[in-house]
Order: C-alpha cells, then sequence, then structure tokens
C-alpha cells in the first residue's frame, strides 16, 4: 500500500523535527554566492510573472475587507448581534493589517499603478502612521534582520528576546511586558519609533522625536474620533456598546497580529548576529540572514491569508516586495534549496511556536546561569 504524498505544511513540519534548530551548517565563501543566484532567480521569475492574477487577488481581499466592516458597523445597531459585529470587524481589521497594508507598504502591488494600493499613498487602520512604520520596519527590521544593536525589532525595546542581550533586574517583568505589548501591540507599534528606551538611557533626547510627533498625534486622533467617537455616536442610544465593541475589535486584531508576528521572528531555533559578521555584506549572506533569522507557521490557506501570509515569514524576508500570495507558492522550492545547503528551514504549528516563544519570554527573563 503506498502512503499518500505528505503535504507542503506536514513534509516542513517533519523536516524541522529532524533538523537542530539551535545548530545550523555554516555556509563556505563558495556557497554564498550560489545561494544567493538560486533565490534571486525565484525571485525574478516571480516579478516576470506577475499579472491580473495577482491584481485580482489583492482587489478581492480589499472587497472582502470592506464588506466585514461594513456588515460589522450595520450589525451594532442591533442588540443582540453584538458579538457579530465585533467578529466582523475584527476580520475587517485583520486583513486590513495583516494581507493588505502590511502588504501594500511592502510596494507589493505598486507595479498595478493603482493609487489605492499605492505603497506611498496607502494608510492602514492603525495608530501608526504608514511613513513612521515604513522607516522602522521596511528598512530598519527588514534590512538589518536580528543583528543585535541594528535591528530594533529584536525585543522593542521593551523585551529581552536573546541571550546575547545583557540581563538586568527589569527583565524580570518579560512576561507582563509581553502581555501588555500584546493586548497594547497597535500603540507599541505607534511609539516604537520614539525610541522610548534610548531616551530613557541618555542615548536619544526628547529634541530627536520633534519631527516625528505632528504625524503621530495627527493619527491617534483620526483613529480615536473614528473608532471612540463617530462611529458610536451614529449608533446614538447604542453609543457605549458601540464604543466597547470597537475596542474589542481592535484588541483582537492586537492580540491576532502580536502572536502572528511573534511566531515568525522568536521560537526557537531563530538566530540573531553581531554587527561584525554582517560587516560588507554580500547578497547570498544577507539571504542567509533572513532565513535563520525568521521562522514558518504551518496551515491552511484561510489562516495563511489572515496572517498576511507572515505565516511564511521566511520568504516574506527573503522577498519582502513579492506579493505575499506568491509565498505558500515558492515555499516548497525555498525549503528545498535550505534542505541542499544544510540551513535549518524553522516552521510548526501555530500551538508549537506559540509554546516555543512563550517559554522563550520566560526563560530570558531569568539571569543566565553560569
Amino acid at each position: 500500500m503506498t502512503a499518500a504524498p505528505l503535504s507542503h505544511d506536514s513534509y516542513a513540519e517533519q523536516l524541522t523535527e529532524q533538523l537542530d534548530l539551535t545548530e545550523t551548517r555554516r555556509l563556505t565563501e563558495d556557497e554564498l554566492p550560489r545561494l544567493g543566484e538560486e533565490l534571486d532567480a525565484i525571485r525574478q521569475r516571480v516579478l516576470a510573472d506577475l499579472g491580473e492574477t495577482d491584481a485580482a487577488y489583492i482587489r478581492k481581499v480589499v472587497k472582502w475587507q470592506r464588506t466585514f466592516e461594513v456588515v460589522g458597523r450595520a450589525l451594532f445597531y442591533l442588540p443582540p448581534a453584538w458579538p457579530l459585529a465585533v467578529a466582523s470587524l475584527s476580520v475587517s481589521k485583520i486583513l486590513d493589517n495583516m494581507e493588505i497594508g502590511h502588504n501594500v507598504m511592502h510596494g507589493q502591488y505598486d507595479w498595478m499603478g493603482d493609487p489605492g494600493l499605492s505603497s506611498r499613498m496607502y494608510e492602514w487602520d492603525n495608530v501608526c502612521p504608514s511613513e513612521q512604520w515604513k522607516y522602522s520596519h521596511n528598512y530598519l527590521h527588514h534590512t538589518f534582520t536580528n543583528i543585535l544593536g541594528k535591528d530594533r525589532d529584536i525585543g522593542y525595546g521593551i523585551l529581552r528576546m536573546d541571550e546575547d542581550q545583557p540581563w538586568r533586574p527589569y527583565y524580570l517583568g518579560n512576561p507582563v511586558y509581553a502581555f501588555l505589548l500584546m493586548v497594547l501591540f497597535e500603540w507599541g507599534v505607534a511609539v516604537h519609533d520614539l525610541e522610548v528606551d534610548n531616551i530613557i538611557s541618555g542615548q536619544r533626547s526628547m529634541a530627536d522625536n520633534k519631527p516625528l510627533y505632528p504625524g503621530l498625534l495627527r493619527k491617534i486622533r483620526r483613529q480615536a474620533v473614528k473608532d471612540y467617537l463617530l462611529f458610536p455616536a451614529l449608533t446614538g442610544p447604542l453609543f457605549p456598546l458601540t464604543f466597547v465593541g470597537n475596542a474589542t475589535a481592535n484588541l483582537i486584531r492586537n492580540i491576532w497580529a502580536f502572536n502572528i508576528i511573534f511566531c515568525g521572528h522568536f521560537p526557537a531555533g531563530v538566530e540573531t548576529f553581531s554587527q561584525e559578521e554582517c560587516e560588507n555584506e554580500s547578497r547570498g549572506h544577507w539571504y542567509y540572514r533572513q532565513v535563520l533569522g525568521s521562522a514558518n507557521i504551518s496551515g491552511g490557506k484561510l489562516f495563511h491569508i489572515m496572517s498576511g501570509n507572515l505565516s511564511h515569514q521566511i520568504e516574506h524576508h527573503l522577498f519582502p516586495d513579492l506579493p505575499a500570495k506568491r509565498y505558500p507558492e515558492i515555499a516548497p522550492e525555498v525549503r528545498d534549496i535550505c534542505e541542499r545547503y544544510g540551513i535549518s528551514y524553522n516552521t510548526g504549528p501555530l500551538r508549537k511556536q506559540l509554546a516555543s516563544v512563550a517559554k522563550k519570554i520566560c526563560r530570558l527573563a531569568l539571569p543566565d546561569k553560569d
């Protein structure tokens, strides 16, 4: 009897279990250029193939996102349907932030020439201004992924998420800080560029942030008025229910985004790098660093859509400007390349990656063992 072929996700999970994710083969100076060429070939092939199918997909997602928002806000006029209203609005906000906003602002759909899907013009449903987010995320994080002292997304200036971050008594609160960041995630993203930790340590002054304040305050005011004044007021005597419903939808979106992002960056096996080893970095080494500094989350098609395909975080870090809908298509090829070069391809179901992240957060709250 012939066994059924393994799915992409099942195969990847078995491969991950076979590999020791704390150790990965170091590539030679001869192998790094070849790795870069193979991955560049994938990117160029996808770019050459972009067309109406990709455009139709993102427009369909935008249509569904707007439909969920309209349905959700309409259902707030029916108090018994309050849970459905919250659920619908939550889905809308998740789609807006994950599959639309994040990916559009990476320039994944700039080739369409559609102003509504332009990375230069898109503004998402989040208190963080898109321009500030694109600097801290698109530039700092994606350029210096997991380089200690350069990538501020390692711990976000709040958490200890790597053994090479020196322990301080402050980090005993690691689990508490992580929980607060999860429920207030959009606000954490909004103040990320302010580098509050560096202001406290004296490495940055309040005056350095002066250019950021107008855009940040304008965006916070816009979001607050929309979610906590305008739409609740439109429901008249149901104002309190709508207010709480909007806050709940934002909370659900925050928790979901936090978990997807942390599972893509901080589970066991994800590596960090020193600034010294990344000096004069080649294209091949940059690709190598992106694979080792990321992790995937296995799941079905709907799960991938709701995660903005950041469940394919490895492919996203390799090719941040390719439409995310293409990541499941190229993932088996990327995995095969990693296997041939002996590079760990870190993947697993959400429950496994979440447990790994939670364990790391708690473990790194404590002093290192001698």
